[in-house]
């Protein structure tokens, strides 16, 4: 890509031309790039078409241009519009001027697919592999030879067949093959697109092999084996330095995270992925080898820890400043001889995401610049010099440069003489004096840098700490819980230079260990358990490393512990060490000899020979950190400093909250005394704070600082008040936590040196700290089910997609590949104790099976015609090849399916055949009083049936002669109250109602009942209503009758129905569905005993609601229709698409799945809550595809049933219309109904209200079917959704919180997993448990308890997904019930608290209503006339009676009304409605006073 001044080609707007240079990524042979000279102005769109002409492409098909910038992993698709000369001219200048690709920035030309998706011929089509795999498998295509996904596959076993298939795959960018249950990884130096979210959503769950190699499964096969055996597993990462080990734990701990920690444990998760990019810079370096090496080797190729440039980079102004920091080249320990520092952006940017990360760790503003000002102080550490004294005969050395000291004193907080006195000087305790001798040259410089990394060391082992304590879970310090984990091991692989000394010496010894480790598990374990077994085994030879082991460290003659011996010996050399090597380990098989004169000896490692240079072994392997320094470095004036050195942690922070105490209570006190000094005038009693260290509770005391002396007595129980507040820091924080974390990690502090320093023991060695470590290490690892990732280096020259078949070869070589693929291929993956066989696959063996009958498992596998190569059975286990195990659990679960479908053929069998007798017994009942026998009975019958049809017809008649009548009366009654009064009056009151036996019961809904509710304020209207009247009969005094007493009851209870109703979302409710679920509850609470009276309160209730209606009526005509404003929704990041998007922040490089730029750690995206796509957030209007996880599950033709629940929901309706009306009709006709959603309705009933409501639900009377028809409808509705209410997604999230171990823990995590559901499911979900409270509200009458509930309605909305197990399914059946009855519970006490704040404001509000009453009847009323004289000048006027009574008024001359009286014991007066207006300049004014 270039940008110059074009000799010709359309000029743009100042004259010049752009040459801009494309490369073509098509999968169509092409040339390399084309060279466009186009003007500033132009657009992509016109550049991506003369690219397209200049390279010959078929213009048809559709391109795109995209501009990659390397350095940032950035790789941005450009849209029609954008202008690629302006980006160009951003680029760096070395960009600008030249055309290579190398240098990072250029553009792409891409081909785009009609689905506007991005044609990327780079990346591997995994949905292709995958669909090739299927039809081989199924015979339609041939098998594959060139291409095996498992090394055990091949048809001929050798090293060539093995290196040319891992040859094939990596070109073909499939850098991941197994060997068996063992993952091989090729580094290929490039960043490929395989590991966003949904790779992990792919393999989670799945069983190793079925899909395509990648480390996600290795991952998810672990977490599954550790959930499923309960047993600790661990995954251990080996190979060469640069092979990839360190990345590939960052995929694996992203994997994990994704599977662990979902929903409610947003806090860990936040802090996990935090803590990868904050021990990535602290712990990691680059070098010639390995771009992120977790090992800082020296050399002149190495640079340092990352974190070190990152600070000296990306820090402000005012930053560096406050750390003094200087530019890296003037640091010793940052200048090495090929010094190259990279682009400063990239480390800017890396900055910032360090410091966003160790805030997601929880490291505070001053933690950070603590740390930040310790780094500072270990490099101004390199630029200590020291030189001879020039002058005396004073022996020792001068040090400088003098404002390097200066600077460290400030940064360390130490005083600069003893700094001086430390890094110059020795102290020797001897036994009767103490001697202080200044080092050599040598020696000093040896202490300077011993120092260093001490501090540095301590440094990183604090933050370490610090990160283990905020991932600690109190749960885990918990004895009675069990603590199950994954333990990822990153080590530093096996290494091989030009020049090896003590480094690479015990970094190879490590994995020497852990190959052995290795062959433990793969080769001799598994061979001596099939020994062991009796079961047929050809024993596989393997190169066994023991004999290095044992060279190396075996006592007494091991090389390690003969270091240790010659380190201690004062006149020892590095020469007398490698002698002593040569005398005891000369011809031995792994101790290869050297040439007399060389100072080296070599190793015959696992992984070939290494040869080890003998200089400076002694000097390595002492530890040169200096009890002087070390008081020194704990006599600094800054607390974090002596913190980091600090042998106990728990004391250093105990000791800290003691400090800061005594600080701020001298703070308190001194300020005290300021208050008292100031105050002088009272006398007052001082009372000190001093701290409690007995272990005896003191009694609690209350008294302020400072009070008056004469608050207190003088008897003696006063002198223990006065003496002061006794103040006890035991509760101001409990350490539990950090002693926990302290405890787990005790085995690295105590390999410190700095712990022993103070200690009469003598300081271990390097070696024997490494020892130490290692081998708990080890320890670790033998208790824990290993997995195992072979990492392998492609080339040494770190070249993309570059595969060196020779370095490849070696390391295949050295870790034993060949032998690894061969005993996988001949061993026996899987294994089981017969009990455990038993256990997992008792539905395929016969009812009598034991482990001590092993021929019914044999019986087994020959009904399943297994091979008998392929499984063997022995004394106590049962071995199975993998392919064999699979098939094993594919024909159980396929077993166990058939079995669950045979039980709901056989319970739908059963309901059939007792709905069938029941039909039959009823038909024959009929029929049997069908049966005349004689002919006079026959006439009879007919004689009475035409008499009685006779007088129901003229029964209906005079029935409806009344009915019109009554509608007449009422409406004059009606039309008389609502009539103003006589004289101008408005009487407005509720009249008082009483029940009567002779009124007329009505067997008719009236006309009005035929209105409907449209909206929540007329529902209201319609509870305020009926409050004032049932106050109205509770507060008339007498005695309630029968029937006013079931009238209240009922109308009580009716009116929690109603406030029900106001959360609704739509309202269409009719006044005869209130009146029918009305009569229903009257009907419960009458009985039998007062049944007589049920048509008299229902006569009653309708007449109310007849004036209700009506009066609400008149208002809707009197008044104006009020303007509806549009309702705001939340912007919900749903795509009509079926996507669900929701914020998500990366922690390991990925790419966007729409432009497939990169996307690096610690930036904010989109993602898919269900196909886990993830996109930026402008690429959110490109998506063109489907939702993958609901594209298959879509069915043709379905409008209601079996659809998403988004396409059933708008802003409308955001209820789905079928299941709001079938709720309506349960809540308002069937609450009262026994076992309404325990018992079954008429399949063939359901049947056909299913195919009605599939067409027009609006058409549907619900009235004419039976409720359970309907309450099983609902069932149906909610079983047939493609992804359930409480989704796929969250199920084993929900089944995580309720394993917590208390109540509330629980509801807390169930309820932020639901805040997690898409809007969607949680209006609906909420709406669904709205209505299972009413249910439950009416246990009495319906029999179904909130647990009946649950039981019925978990697999219906919290059901698993069909890929799960399902006997694993069956177990998780109790927890789902139990998820469902505690939201069921929940919510009916918040139910509950709600329905109680309520009663307690009308209670109130009847109250006051009651005692205004009151005060009004008590008040005498006396209408008087006369005339009032006024006086406008100062508002005074007399009130004349016909007594000539003159009574004084003030009238309100603003307003014109008469405000109050005085010198009158009157109770007040009133003025005429008829008077508006008192006018002051008029004398008469008539009011009607009273």
């Amino acid at each position: 890509m270039s940008v110059k001044d074009g000799e010709c080609g359309a000029p743009s707007q100042d004259g010049r031309a752009y040459n801009l240079q494309v490369y073509p990524r098509l999968s169509a042979d092409c040339p390399s790039c084309c060279t466009l000279k186009v003007p500033k102005e132009a657009t992509a769109a016109s550049v991506t078409q003369d690219a397209a002409l200049a390279l010959g492409l078929d213009p048809k098909r559709l391109y795109v241009l995209a501009e990659v910038k390397e350095c940032g992993g950035e790789e941005w698709v450009l849209e029609s519009w954008d202008l690629p000369v302006q980006r160009v001219l951003l680029w760096p200048r070395k960009a600008q001027e030249h055309h290579l690709q190398s240098d990072g920035f250029y553009f792409l030309l891409q081909e785009r697919n009609h689905d506007g998706t991005i044609h990327y011929v780079h990346l591997p089509a995994l949905c292709k592999e995958q669909e090739a795999q299927k039809l081989a498998a199924r015979g339609f295509l041939p098998p594959r030879h060139d291409d095996f996904d498992d090394l055990c596959n091949l048809p001929s076993l050798n090293e060539s067949s093995i290196l040319d298939n891992l040859r094939n795959r990596f070109h073909k960018k499939k850098i991941y093959t197994y060997a068996g249950s063992i993952l091989i990884a090729i580094n290929p130096f490039k960043f490929l697109s395989i590991y966003n979210p949904k790779y992990v959503k792919m393999y989670e769950n799945h069983q190793l092999g079925k899909l395509e190699p990648h480390i996600f499964a290795i991952a998810d096969v672990a977490y599954y084996a550790m959930l499923r055996k309960r047993v600790n597993q661990c995954i251990v990462i080996s190979g060469e330095s640069g092979s990839g080990k360190t990345q590939s734990t960052n995929f694996l701990i992203h994997c994990l995270t994704a599977l662990s920690q979902k929903g409610y444990a947003s806090g860990v998760e936040r802090t996990i992925l935090g803590a990868g990019p904050v021990l990535e810079a602290f712990g990691n370096a680059k070098t010639a080898h390995n771009n992120n090496s977790s090992l800082l080797a020296a050399g002149p190729h190495c640079v340092n820890y990352h974190v070190f440039y990152y600070l000296l980079v990306g820090a402000s102004e005012e930053e560096r400043k406050e750390f003094k920091l200087l530019q890296p080249e003037d640091y010793l320990y940052l200048k090495q001889q090929y010094f190259k520092l990279e682009d400063e952006e990239d480390l800017c940017h890396d900055f910032e995401r360090l410091q966003q990360a160790m805030e997601m760790v929880g490291f505070l503003s001053a933690t950070k610049k603590q740390i930040f000002s310790v780094l500072s102080a270990i490099l101004y550490l390199g630029n200590v010099t020291y030189r001879r004294k020039s002058t005396g005969r004073d022996e020792g050395l001068d040090v400088g440069p003098p404002e390097v000291l200066a600077t460290l004193s400030d940064l360390l907080k130490v005083k600069e003489e003893l700094l001086v006195e430390a890094l110059t000087k020795r102290k020797t305790v001897t036994v009767n004096d103490k001697l202080i001798l200044p080092y050599s040259h040598s020696e000093a410089i040896t202490a300077r840098d011993s120092m260093a990394k001490s501090l540095y060391s301590a440094l990183f082992d604090w933050i370490v700490l610090r990160i283990n304590h905020a991932l600690l879970n109190k749960k885990d310090m918990e004895e009675s819980v069990p603590c199950l984990s994954i333990g990822v091991l990153d080590i530093f692989g096996f290494e091989d230079f030009e020049t090896n000394s003590f480094e690479q010496f015990c970094i190879n010894y490590a994995n020497e260990q852990l190959q052995y480790y290795f062959n433990q598990h793969i080769f001799k374990l598994e061979q001596e358990e099939y020994q062991a077994e009796g079961i047929t085994w050809h024993n596989i030879d393997y190169t066994d490393n023991v004999g290095c082991i044992h060279l190396i460290s075996k006592k007494p003659t091991g090389l390690l512990y003969l270091l240790d011996e010659e380190s201690n010996f004062p006149r020892a050399t590095d020469e007398t060490l490698l002698a002593k090597f040569k005398q005891q380990h000369q011809g031995k098989k792994y101790f290869v000899p050297t040439p007399v004169m060389e100072p080296a000896f070599v190793i015959r490692h696992f992984a070939g020979k290494v040869k080890y240079q003998i200089k400076d072994f002694r000097e390595k392997n002492t530890d040169h950190m200096r009890p002087d320094i070390v008081a020194l470095l704990r006599s600094s004036d800054r607390a974090y400093v002596r913190q980091l050195i600090g042998m106990d942690p728990v004391a250093m922070f105990r000791w800290g909250i003691l400090r800061a105490t005594i600080r701020g209570m001298a703070s308190f006190n001194e300020a005290g005394r300021r208050w008292a000094a100031k105050n002088a005038g009272r006398i007052y009693l001082s009372i000190y704070i001093s701290l409690n260290f007995n272990f005896f509770p003191l009694k609690p005391q209350s008294a302020s600082l400072f009070c008056p002396l004469e608050h207190y007595t003088a008897d003696s129980n006063n002198q223990s008040s006065m003496m002061g507040w006794l103040f006890e820091p035991a509760s101001l924080l409990d350490s539990r936590s950090l002693k926990f974390i302290v405890g787990r990690t005790l085995h690295d502090r105590t390999a410190k040196s700095l712990l022993h320093l103070n200690k009469k023991k003598k300081t271990p060695s390097i070696s024997a700290q490494f020892q130490t470590s290692l081998t708990k290490l080890l320890e670790t690892l033998g208790r824990a089910e290993p997995f195992f990732i072979r990492c392998i280096r492609s080339n040494s020259e770190k070249k993309e997609m570059c595969l060196n078949e020779t370095l490849v070869l070696q390391q295949l070589h050295y870790t034993g590949m060949l032998e690894t693929v061969r005993i996988r291929r001949s061993g026996y993956g899987a294994k089981y104790t017969f009990q455990e066989f038993i256990e997992q696959f008792r539905v395929l063996l016969p009812k009598n099976a034991t482990a001590s009958k092993p021929e019914d498992i044999s019986a087994l596998f020959q009904r399943m015609a297994l091979d008998h190569s392929t499984y063997q059975i022995g004394k106590t286990k049962v071995y199975l090849k993998e392919l064999e195990r699979q098939q094993l659990q594919d024909t159980l679960h396929k077993d166990v399916m058939r079995k669950i479908i045979f039980l709901q053929y056989w319970f739908r069998a059963r309901l059939e055949r007792r709905y069938f007798l029941e039909m039959r017994q009823a038909a024959i009942l009929i029929q049997v009083s069908c049966v005349i026998t004689r002919p006079c009975q026959a006439a009879t019958l007919i004689q009475a049936v035409w008499k009685g049809s006779r007088q129901r017809s003229e029964y209906l008649r005079r029935h409806t002669s009344i009915l019109k009548i009554q509608a007449l009366a009422r409406g004059h009654s009606a039309r008389r109250r609502y009539n103003p009064a006589s004289g101008g009056r408005a009487v407005s009151q509720n009249p008082t109602i009483k029940i009567s036996r002779a009124t007329h019961v009505s067997e008719q809904w009236n006309a009005s009942l035929e209105r409907e509710i449209t909206n929540a304020n007329e529902l209201r209207h319609l509870d305020e209503f009926l409050g004032n009247q049932v106050n109205d009969f509770r507060s008339r005094g007498k005695q309630l009758s029968a029937t006013e007493n079931i009238f209240i009851t009922a109308t009580m209870q009716f009116r929690e129905t109603i406030k029900g109703m106001y959360s609704l979302p739509t309202h269409h409710i009719g006044y005869k569905g209130l009146m029918r679920g009305y009569q229903k509850r009257v009907i419960s609470l009458a009985g039998e005993k007062q049944k007589g009276e049920v048509q008299l309160v229902v006569n009653l209730f309708q007449s109310v609601l007849d004036g209700f209606i009506r009066g609400e009526i008149k208002k809707e005509e009197a008044e104006p229709a009020e303007k509806i404003q549009e309702r705001k929704y939340k912007l919900r990041m749903e795509n009509p698409l079926d996507h669900v998007f929701s914020t998500y922040q990366v922690n390991i490089m990925q790419s966007c799945d729409q432009c497939n730029s990169y996307i690096g750690g610690m930036e904010k995206v989109y993602m898919c809550s269900y196909c886990k796509m993830v996109c930026h957030k402008k690429c959110l209007c490109k998506i063109v595809t489907d939702c993958c996880t609901f594209c298959a599950k879509k069915e043709s033709g379905g409008l209601h049933f079996g659809v998403r629940l988004c396409h059933l929901t708008s802003e409308d309706n955001p209820i789905p219309i079928v299941l709001e009306m079938m709720l309506e009709h349960v809540e308002m006709n069937g609450l009262l109904t026994e076992g309404i959603y325990r018992k079954s309705g008429s399949a063939n009933r359901m049947k056909e209200l299913h195919q009605l409501m599939e067409t027009d639900p609006h058409a549907v009377c619900l009235e004419n079917y039976p409720i359970h028809t309907v309450t099983g409808l609902i069932k149906q509705w909610l079983r047939k959704l493609p992804d359930p209410l409480m989704t796929f997604t969250h199920y084993n999230d929900f089944l995580r919180a309720v394993e917590l171990p208390e109540k509330q823990e629980q509801l807390h995590a169930i309820y932020k997993v639901l805040e997690q559901l898409p809007t969607a499911c949680f209006n609906t979900l909420e709406r669904l448990f709205f209505h299972l409270v009413k249910v439950s509200k009416d246990e009495s009458h319906n029999r179904m308890s909130p647990n009946s509930l649950a039981i019925v309605f978990a697999p219906c909305i919290l059901r698993c997904p069909d890929s799960a197990d399902p006997l694993m399914s069956m177990k998780d059946v109790a927890k789902t019930t139990t998820c469902v009855e505690m939201l069921i519970n929940e919510q009916i006490r918040r139910y509950n608290e709600k329905l109680e704040e309520i009663e307690q404001l009308e209670h109130a509000e009847a109250l006051a209503v009651n005692q205004l009453k009151l005060k009004r009847q008590n008040t005498v009323r006396t209408i008087l006339h006369g005339l009032v004289c006024l006086d406008t000048t100062n508002g005074w006027g007399q009130f004349r009676k016909q007594t000539d009574i003159s009574i004084p008024i003030f009238l309100n001359c603003c307003s014109g009304l008469p405000t109050m009286f005085l010198e009158s014991n009157w109770a007040g007066f009133c003025y005429s409605p008829a008077v508006t207006h008192l006018d002051p300049g008029k004398d008469n004014d008539q009011l009607i006073l009273c």
